[in-house]
């Protein structure tokens, strides 16, 4: 008897731990079909406010490319305007400008800019110098690069700031020279005393064949001679870059009444820094044969 109420005790306790597994399990299985009852339910509910959402996050991610189209012209037409303005407040503009590297390791894109810069303010010629003639050497790169420029400081509408790009032995005949074009003129040493070497020459060749006499023989021929080769005006400023204090033999004829003013370097020089230099200018009294 007393064999049978233990084996019947213990039955009974098997029970009770299979009731309590089993109460386990299930509160376990409630409460993860609870929470993903919740989830969805939540999703549910959300879901609508997120789509309602998105296409104002895709604007933002993918903006209307004719709204940034429109936005880029405004902002370019805006410095047009402001570079125009600043050109028409200065006191008096140069008609022609010298950009004059002394450095190494020229920056196409830092004097692209300046160029773009000067035709904006209204600078009707430029010249770009470097002692190594390096950009003579790439004048096809040095146009390439103004041009890209020109399209991204001064936007689509550039009709007014088309570049006449003079090339060595072309100047004359090839290409006419007018006042509402401006004109970029990439020049080396040999624009410099060579030119001068080649104007005595023809001169002097010129009296060997009997078409001119010695007597003509002067400063103003030969200044003549000079101005026809260049078929440009004498450069009233010449902004220097770079920490030589030498001409480097930039043009040394037409410079005798060239202003010249010195900047540290034209690696990311600002439009600022030109327009000082411009307000320099324009407050620099000449007194010409006083």
């Amino acid at each position: 008897m007393a064999l049978l109420h233990g084996l019947l005790w213990r039955f009974l306790l098997v029970l009770v731990h299979v009731n309590r597994a089993l109460v386990s399990w299930l509160r376990v299985r409630l409460r993860n079909w609870k929470g993903r009852l919740w989830e969805r339910a939540m999703a549910a509910l959300l879901l609508p406010l997120a789509l309602a959402g998105f296409p104002d996050h895709q604007k933002k991610l993918h903006p209307n490319p004719t709204n940034a189209h429109s936005v880029t012209g405004n902002r370019s037409a805006s410095r047009r305007s402001r570079w125009l303005s600043d050109g028409r407040s200065l006191e008096k503009l140069p008609v022609h400008i010298g950009l004059l590297v002394a450095e190494e390791e020229p920056s196409y894109t830092d004097i692209a800019n300046l160029v773009v810069w000067c035709m904006a303010v209204g600078i009707s010629y430029v010249s770009v110098y470097d002692n190594h003639g390096i950009f003579q050497k790439n004048n096809s790169r040095m146009l390439e690069e103004i041009i890209r420029q020109k399209q991204v400081l001064l936007g689509i509408d550039v009709s007014k700031h088309n570049v006449e790009f003079l090339n060595n032995g072309s100047d004359t005949h090839q290409h006419q020279v007018v006042s509402f074009r401006p004109t970029v003129k990439v020049l080396s040493p040999e624009d410099g005393k060579q030119s001068i070497v080649h104007a005595a020459q023809q001169l002097c060749r010129s009296v060997e064949n009997k078409e001119r006499s010695s007597k003509d023989i002067s400063v103003s021929m030969l200044d003549i001679l000079l101005r026809e080769s260049k078929n440009i005006p004498d450069p009233e400023l010449v902004v220097k870059f770079g920490p030589v204090d030498s001409t480097l033999g930039f043009l040394p004829w037409h410079i005798r009444l060239t202003e010249f003013i010195s900047l540290p370097s034209h690696k990311n020089v600002s439009y600022e820094e030109l327009l000082g230099a411009l307000q320099r200018y324009g407050t620099c009294q000449q007194r010409i044969g006083q």
